[in-house]
């Protein structure tokens, strides 16, 4: 088992690991959220055939060549065409039908008048505008044509995909199945939120941070419990987890005397391939795995601030490459700081900030105390700041980088236009 890697290395290991989970078939509208895991191609034309993109008049182009205002034409208004019907009649030179948005093109005409620039005389219409063949026409296949690679396997679905899929005849479609991720907290002095807190006994906070943090990616938690300092119970909670994608665990997997988790898992089954990573905060985090029938395994710390940051740093990246995505991390801005930093060499940093837009840039601002077990620094921190390890000084208003957060700093109150 390797130790003392650098974040990077670490990284490399875990996502290396990691599997893409196979397909499952779920309802279209049921996809929002999900990824892609076939190519949609398209069995039909959209729009089927040409139709109308305004209220007005089909018409022949060549009947209304120098019509204006000044000199309009009128044609005779022969049927009517709304939306969903069946023409059944064709349009003639000198003829006109009444047309409504989304109504098929009747034959014989090829553009569309709109019903602004005419005048209807019952059963005849003036025109006062000249079009050109095509106008205000969509036309068979205009957006998507029969054979066509709509989308892409790999695609994170959305509101339009998702209308896309219901235009096409799709009521089921093939999605990357959801990472089912076991979350176990050990530790004897843990308890339940509504426990007793007598004898200097804390709340498990983790398990609820740690499965939000599974929710908000769209993976799926599987809480297991409070696991107490034994190696018994530690076994009996770990293999009712084994069933799972992932297991997740946290504290115990240090060097203390009562630190059993990696040796129990050890025992299990897993096989650790790192512990102990050249960052901070979350230093002991262990990795592992089981056989190809069985769950990657992350030892996180147990300090809250500690569990939930290398969740973020290596958790996250592999549950979203298990998910399918094509993009894995976080996005990251440039930012200036607005106060000094320092640090001793060796491990990188990374600080809880929370940004300020002022003018073109943005600023970033420490969110208090860096302690590990100092959650509310997490509350408030709409990013995290990358202090490099080799480092020792950030200076105020020098860059740096920040791994974005929250994507709510990027809403806005104005629309932009």
């Amino acid at each position: 088992m390797k130790t003392q890697l650098t974040p990077a290395e670490a990284l490399k290991t875990v996502l290396e690991a990691a599997p893409v989970l196979g397909a499952e078939t779920v309802a279209a509208r049921d996809g929002l959220g999900r990824v892609l895991a076939e190519p949609l191609v398209s069995t039909r034309c959209l729009p089927p055939a040409a139709n109308s993109a305004m209220d007005g008049y089909a018409v022949r182009a060549a009947d209304l060549v120098y019509a204006s205002r000044a000199n309009p034409v009128e044609l005779e208004v022969r049927f009517e065409v709304a939306a969903g019907a069946v023409v059944e009649g064709e349009i003639k030179a000198g003829e006109a039908a009444r047309i409504f948005t989304g109504a098929p093109i009747p034959p014989g005409a090829d553009a569309v008048v709109r019903q602004e620039d005419t005048e209807d005389l019952g059963d005849r219409v003036r025109v006062g505008v000249e079009v050109g063949a095509g106008e205000h026409v969509r036309n068979a296949g205009e957006d998507v044509r029969e054979g066509e690679e709509v989308l892409s396997p790999g695609t994170l679905l959305g509101p339009a995909d998702l209308g896309m899929l219901a235009s096409l005849g799709r009521s089921v479609v093939a999605v990357h199945q959801r990472p089912r991720v076991a979350i176990l907290s050990s530790g004897d002095e843990l308890v339940e939120p509504d426990g007793d807190l007598a004898g200097g006994r804390i709340v498990s906070s983790n398990s609820y941070s740690i499965a939000a943090q599974c929710r908000e990616l769209g993976a799926e938690p599987l809480y297991l419990g409070i696991a107490r300092d034994s190696p018994e119970d530690l076994g009996r909670y770990f293999r009712a987890g084994l069933h799972a994608d992932v297991l997740v665990s946290t504290a115990g997997v240090s060097v203390g005397d009562r630190d059993y988790v990696r040796a129990v898992l050890q025992k299990l089954g897993c096989t650790w391939m790192f512990w102990g990573v050249r960052m901070k905060p979350g230093f002991p985090i262990a990795f592992g795995r089981f056989d190809a029938d069985g769950p990657i395994v992350f030892g996180l710390p147990g300090n809250p601030v500690s569990a939930m940051m290398t969740f973020e740093q290596f958790a996250r990246p592999a549950l979203r490459k298990m998910m399918g995505h094509g993009a894995w991390f976080r996005p990251v801005v440039e930012v200036v700081l607005g106060q000094r930093l320092e640090k001793k060499a060796g491990r990188l940093h990374f600080v809880r900030v929370r940004l300020e837009r002022r003018g073109d840039g943005i600023i970033a601002h420490v969110t208090g105390s860096q302690g590990s077990g100092v959650l509310r620094s997490m509350t408030r921190a709409q990013g995290f700041l990358i202090f490099p390890a080799e480092a020792t000084e950030l200076r105020a208003g020098e860059s740096a980088s920040v791994q974005v957060l929250d994507p709510a700093f990027f809403d806005s109150s104005e629309p932009g236009f």
